[in-house]
């Protein structure tokens, strides 16, 4: 007689908590050092192009490393790689943490300190590539096609409240003492480490065993791809553009446009998360989500070109956040959708691809636009997302289709 297994001999069931907490706390020390670096870039005698440089350089590795991460991950398993990054994440970051203070100390010639700070950011930038992809990529192997969507927007939310919370932290942080609180985010790599090794189950899947010869051309990837860039290109160059906007359009002082700023960006951060929160409830398709999220950030941006205080000027970014937030984890499970099992980590780099060169393009654009215009930006950003809504849908798979209940 076949015995019946007991609860004890059964796998765990899937928790997204470990995804959660990386991609939380991995959100949280990418965008604190943002909040840090303009202040010790001023105490070390760096120029603000000495910043971009640096922050431009983790974009790019971030762009060319994140399809990398995922095919990986499709060949030797999630878990392993997670951990592989986590670890070289936080390797760098402390490396990072402790050539700032270093520097703060000696006060070196601004070339080594530009040098090393690029190296190290740039480091830590190729390594946090990997954690978006994988953790898509697992949500990917253990949500049916019906209820990624939600899982991937529970993950985009717990990167939203990184995203608010780490400058903000570390903006208090570094009133107290900036070279502490450089050492207290290079700790939040090995936080999320610990939390991945602990609780992150191995890999169960054997078809991520299999090659996954996915080219960045795919044509079943080329929707989520070019919405990946769009939805990306629109976010961060809104961002650069929003303070010459205060100065500008509002004609306030630089103090005051700075807070301004920095509310319309904490704005964003609430938005997205909470947009994300309500996806969790809808029982929509990725392109459903697409299509509406795009339209109403389309409109976000459009009317930022009407605010002409600060109140409006929240108000519009808040709009087009709350439409990105859907359109976001949406762009996820679009592409896991689109490829078989042994393809999902290689389809998530993509995505994280097209994320990353839009990283990098948009703040270019995004000024050199403004030069031009300065309802450019977003004028270009409405397009963009408005073309990804609207794109045509040819016979798609029931999986594309099904609702995300």
């Amino acid at each position: 007689m076949t015995s019946v297994p007991s609860p004890a001999d059964q796998p765990p069931a899937f928790s997204l908590k470990p995804l959660l907490a990386a991609a939380c706390i991995g959100s949280m020390a990418m965008m604190a050092f943002v909040a840090v670096v303009g202040p010790m870039a001023r105490l070390l005698d760096l120029e603000p192009w000495h910043v971009g440089m640096a922050v431009t350089a983790a974009g790019v590795a971030w762009m060319l490393m994140a399809r990398f991460w995922g095919a990986y991950s499709d060949r030797v398993g999630r878990r392993r790689v997670l951990l592989t990054a986590l670890v070289g994440f936080a390797i760098s970051y402390a490396v990072l943490a402790l050539f700032m203070n270093a520097a703060l100390l000696w006060v070196p010639a601004a070339a080594i300190t530009f040098l090393g700070m690029t190296l190290a950011r740039t480091a830590a930038g190729a390594f946090y590539a990997a954690v978006p992809p994988v953790c898509a990529a697992v949500v990917a192997d253990h949500t049916p096609p019906t209820g990624r969507a939600k899982a991937m927007g529970a993950v985009g939310a717990a990167s939203a409240v990184g995203m608010v919370v780490g400058p903000g932290a570390a903006g208090l942080l570094a009133g107290w003492n900036i070279g502490a609180s450089l050492l207290v985010i290079a700790a939040l790599p090995l936080v999320a480490l610990l939390v991945v090794w602990r609780f992150l189950p191995a890999d169960e899947h054997e078809a991520i065993r299999r090659p996954s010869p996915l080219k960045l051309t795919d044509p079943r990837l080329r929707r989520a791809v070019f919405t990946a860039f769009a939805a990306m290109f629109c976010v961060v160059a809104a961002q650069v553009v929003v303070g010459f906007v205060a100065l500008d359009r509002l004609a306030l002082a630089p103090s005051d446009a700075a807070r301004v700023s920095g509310v319309a960006l904490a704005v964003v951060g609430v938005a997205l998360f909470v947009s994300q929160m309500v996806l969790r409830r809808l029982d929509w398709s990725p392109i459903r989500f697409i299509r509406i999220g795009g339209v109403v950030a389309a409109a976000g941006f459009a009317c930022v070109n009407f605010a002409d205080t600060s109140a409006l000027l929240w108000l519009t970014y808040g709009v087009a956040a709350a439409g990105m937030g859907w359109v976001y984890p949406a762009i996820s499970a679009l592409a896991a959708n689109s490829v078989e099992a042994h393809e999902q980590g290689a389809a998530a780099g993509a995505v994280g691809a097209a994320q990353g060169l839009a990283a990098v393009v948009g703040p270019i654009a995004g000024t050199l636009a403004y030069q031009a215009s300065p309802g450019a930006p977003y004028v270009i950003g409405a397009a963009l997302v408005l073309a990804a809504a609207l794109w045509p849908s040819r016979r798609p798979s029931p999986e594309q289709t099904a609702s995300v209940s």
